[in-house]
């Protein structure tokens, strides 16, 4: 199986992202390629069609890749929980709960097995596999039993491109730097710069210093795409769900920023919407009088539900009732009951009976050991529209007590939707246009904004996947991943 694994000089530079187009544009090449990061950190996960979790990335990049996602694409996920540890899932299944020394302890052997099956898995069934690392493959306090960098290029035998991103500045000390300490240089074969703004001319003696200096091609400098609309899973991602709309009067709509905040991507499609500005709340000052208000997912429900009950949230809500869209999304939602129950801690922190915000008579959440990982499909009404709606869900919590369910399907009810109050388990609820536009258009009645117009859209992995070919030397790439055996 030939390859090409994607590091990266820091976090968020852009190593997902790049392996979403370059699956796509192998795949538009007719080549059976397959996603794969050995080890991922995201409490933003992706459920297979088999009730399976990896990582948000390895699904989009599976789409990019059109192949169904699996778990040898991500065999190892760790998704944080409040007390400093994670939750282990090795191939889709929660094993334990550990710290980060217990992790790095008792884990590596086990590990390494993981990633050696799920590369053999892949080969059967793919001649092409893309490779992400993880973070820095320099981070010479944690190398010795590292899971997801050159430890993975060397299992997977394949070259790796280095990427930087430009935009937070110091991309020459950050490239070379990363050369200097980086395990087997050598198998660097080319670099990207990504997220460039402004000319890319400009940029022509830094990709000639670079190559003097380094004795690296430069295969491509990626200028920077905005509303690229292609879902993130980093929570650095979150700074990047901010949007203050052009639009005079536009649709205000306010998140909650919990501590242990996760699924933000919930948000992101709002983002899409030029009539709609999205903002954080951080403390009850920062809500204001918004049209809409969002609970989004969080990791720890009840911990979360304790910061925003000292700062009195509970109170603001109820006063924002009569005219503000109040939306729970995941743990947001569950935050809606009059009581939570968790006695063994399931969700990470140990409670009998903790008071929620109230907002939904007789709503009631036990959270129980076995967490419902599924996709999900039903019907919605938004006033006289019935939409059809998917996604997935991820919660320990079982909901009782709702007399108002938002979604109908063929073996259940999800959801509470009566007035203007809207919760649901669904994550993905918000990604369909048709969705969110049957939810937002009674707003904008009220404000006085245009309908939108029914466009046909360019799929947005397309139209990333074609920006990054115009800017990257394809043929060397391609040479570069044929070539190294």
């Amino acid at each position: 199986m030939r390859g090409i694994m994607i590091q990266g000089t820091a976090s968020d530079v852009g190593k997902s992202m790049i392996c979403a187009a370059l699956c796509r544009i192998l795949s538009d090449q007719k080549i059976k390629v397959a996603p794969f990061k050995s080890q991922n950190m995201s409490n933003n996960s992706y459920v297979t069609v088999w009730g399976e979790e990896i990582g948000r990335s390895q699904g989009v990049q599976a789409e990019a890749a059109r192949t169904i996602a699996t778990v040898d694409m991500n065999p190892i996920l760790l998704k944080p929980e409040s007390g400093m540890k994670s939750q282990v899932i090795l191939f889709g299944k929660k094993i334990e709960t550990m710290d980060g020394m217990d992790y790095r302890a008792r884990f590596y052997k086990k590990g390494l097995q993981a990633i050696d099956h799920a590369l053999a898995n892949l080969a059967k069934n793919f001649t092409h596999i893309v490779i992400e690392g993880a973070g820095s493959p320099t981070e010479m306090n944690l190398n010795d039993r590292e899971l997801v960098n050159m430890t993975v290029a060397k299992r997977a035998d394949v070259p790796v491109i280095l990427v930087a991103d430009i935009e937070r500045g110091g991309v020459f000390a950050s490239i070379v730097g990363t050369l200097a300490l980086i395990p087997e240089k050598e198998r660097v074969k080319g670099l990207i710069i990504n997220k460039f703004r402004g000319d890319v001319k400009l940029f022509e003696d830094g990709v000639r210093f670079l190559e003097s200096y380094t004795g690296i091609p430069v295969l491509g400098v990626i200028p920077y795409l905005d509303h690229h609309e292609i879902e993130q899973e980093d929570s650095l991602g979150v700074r990047a769900v901010r949007q203050l709309s052009l639009v005079e009067n536009a649709i205000d709509l306010v998140v909650c920023k919990h501590p242990y905040l996760s699924n933000f991507t919930d948000i992101e499609p709002f983002l899409t919407e030029a009539d709609v500005s999205v903002r954080w709340a951080e403390t009850v000052d920062d809500i204001g009088h918004p049209d809409i208000l969002v609970l989004p997912g969080t990791k720890s429900t009840i911990a979360d539900l304790r910061y925003w009950k000292q700062q009195q949230l509970g109170e603001k809500l109820k006063s924002l009732q009569k005219d503000t869209w109040i939306v729970g999304l995941c743990g947001g939602f569950q935050m809606f009951a009059e009581t939570l129950s968790d006695p063994q801690g399931h969700d990470g922190v140990s409670v009998e009976s903790e008071a929620g915000f109230g907002l939904v008579s007789k709503m009631h959440v036990d959270f129980v050991e076995e967490k419902i990982v599924r996709r999900q499909q039903g019907m919605v009404r938004f006033r006289e529209d019935d939409i059809a709606v998917s996604g997935y869900e991820i919660h320990h919590g079982r909901v009782t007590g709702i007399n108002y369910p938002l979604i109908d399907s063929e073996e259940s009810t999800e959801g509470y939707f009566h007035n203007r109050l809207i919760g649901t388990h669904l994550h993905g609820f918000f990604r369909d246009r048709s969705c969110r536009t049957a939810f937002l258009s009674s707003i904008r009645k009220q404000k006085n904004l245009p309908l939108p117009a029914v466009e046909t859209t360019t799929d947005p992995i397309d139209r990333w996947a074609t920006h990054v070919k115009n800017h990257l030397d394809w043929q060397k790439t391609t040479e570069i991943m044929e070539a190294f055996q």
